[in-house]
């Protein structure tokens, strides 16, 4: 008998069933669990990444920024529903990230439940943690007085030898590298460098912000004023009594030759040069030079013995013109080039001690550079060239304050989930 017992197999199907349903019920039991977790998981993290995100919103606008938390909270609670019963209240906080001061929202938030199968095993609930963090950056409004305009390549380069106080800010709207380069020995004194590409200042990185997104043209979409009656630059009298007293119109070339005084009103230099680099004085005061079909600028003196003094017009200079709707506009504007004047015109500014230049020198299509011989000091003078290249022993000061000069543009706030 006991040798048919073992030879019998009728009954090893159900000692393997037997053996092997613990492993299958427990099997079955934790891969139900684990899709738990796993919903649970999901959710979770879901919820705390749009809670965070909504924080970080918060706290880039300066009017909802002490709402952050608040805002946090209604994101999460938006976006849970699976475990919105037996979840914890979310924890939101501020931190540091990539070098940053409290610039950036976490949110942290847990699920805890008992299930059959991993309750019976680990004799407690199981707890599944959710974390997210969002970085973010205000929105800034930035204002300039010398603006490269060039959308591609370098804008503006100051090298050599060169000093530029402007504390009313640089920018430039090229979204390459080196929109910006300031050499090193150069000395620059300002309150803001704007680029909408990439800054090479060695030692001004604490002033530079790269990547600016919104950078425009202020005055893309203002056609130049015209005067359309002739007229030509002549000098009276002889000798060291020869001057020209001049009046508005248009003119092909003016390039000074004796003492020359301009009236108030709009210049337009058709195709030739307006030179008022030789050394004689010259005074303009609420003027506007118009450059069009080519025309170019050389400004300053040849020495310390002459002097140039330009001002612009103003507002109420245009009442009572054609101009006078968009008065405002063209205020304060000394050069204005005509966008269809030769692309690529090369324009230059020396100057003296004795130059007294004031208003926008506004050459969207033109280079401007200003030379080594260059020393202009002024209250408010505004550069928007297509490119800017001060090179030398240049000395350029303006003293505008930041929020008189031209306005580039507004960048977005900027939020990101890092973690």
């Amino acid at each position: 008998m006991i040798s048919r017992i073992k030879k019998c197999s009728s009954g090893n199907a159900l000692i393997l069933v037997a053996i092997g349903m613990p492993v299958l019920v427990g099997g079955a039991g934790f891969a139900v669990d684990t899709a738990q977790w796993y919903m649970w998981k999901r959710e979770l993290q879901h919820a705390v990444d749009q809670a965070a995100i909504a924080g970080a919103w918060a706290r880039a606008d300066v009017g909802t920024e002490s709402t952050y938390a608040t805002r946090a909270l209604q994101e999460y609670d938006a976006n849970v529903a699976k475990v919105e019963e037996f979840d914890t209240p979310p924890q939101v906080s501020l931190a540091d990230y990539a070098g940053g001061s409290q610039n950036s929202v976490v949110v942290t938030a847990t699920a805890s439940k008992e299930l059959p199968f991993s309750s019976f095993i680990m004799g407690r609930a199981a707890t599944v943690r959710a974390t997210a963090q969002a970085s973010y950056r205000e929105g800034a409004t930035y204002n300039a007085c010398l603006i490269s305009l060039r959308e591609s390549g370098s804008g503006t380069t100051i090298g050599g030898n060169a000093t530029v106080r402007a504390n009313c800010g640089l920018a430039a709207l090229s979204c390459d590298e080196n929109a910006i380069v300031i050499d090193g020995s150069a000395t620059v004194q300002t309150e803001s460098i704007a680029a909408c590409g990439t800054i090479d200042a060695e030692g001004l990185e604490y002033l530079s912000t790269e990547g600016v997104q919104g950078l425009e043209d202020s005055y893309a979409e203002l056609e130049p004023p015209t005067n359309d009656t002739a007229r030509d630059y002549k000098c009276q009298g002889s000798g060291k009594n020869r001057q020209a007293s001049l009046q508005p119109g248009t003119y092909t070339s003016m390039v000074v030759k004796c003492t020359t005084q301009l009236q108030s009103g709009i210049y337009v230099i058709d195709g030739g040069t307006l030179d008022l680099s030789a050394n004689y004085d010259v005074t303009g005061n609420r003027v506007m030079f118009v450059l069009k079909n080519g025309a170019t600028v050389k400004l300053g003196g040849q020495g310390n013995d002459n002097s140039l003094n330009l001002t612009p017009m103003q507002s109420a200079d245009f009442f009572g013109t054609p101009y006078e709707s968009k008065a405002d506009d063209y205020a304060d504007i000394l050069i204005f080039e005509d966008r269809n004047n030769d692309p690529g015109q090369d324009h230059i500014f020396n100057g003296n001690s004795n130059s007294l230049i004031e208003g926008l020198i506004y050459l969207p299509d033109g280079n401007l550079q200003v030379n080594g011989t260059a020393d202009v000091a002024a209250q408010c003078l505004k550069i928007s060239a297509y490119t800017i290249d001060v090179r030398g022993g240049a000395f350029l000061e303006t003293l505008c304050p930041i929020d008189e000069s031209t306005e580039v543009g507004t960048s977005l706030a900027d939020v990101r989930l890092v973690a």
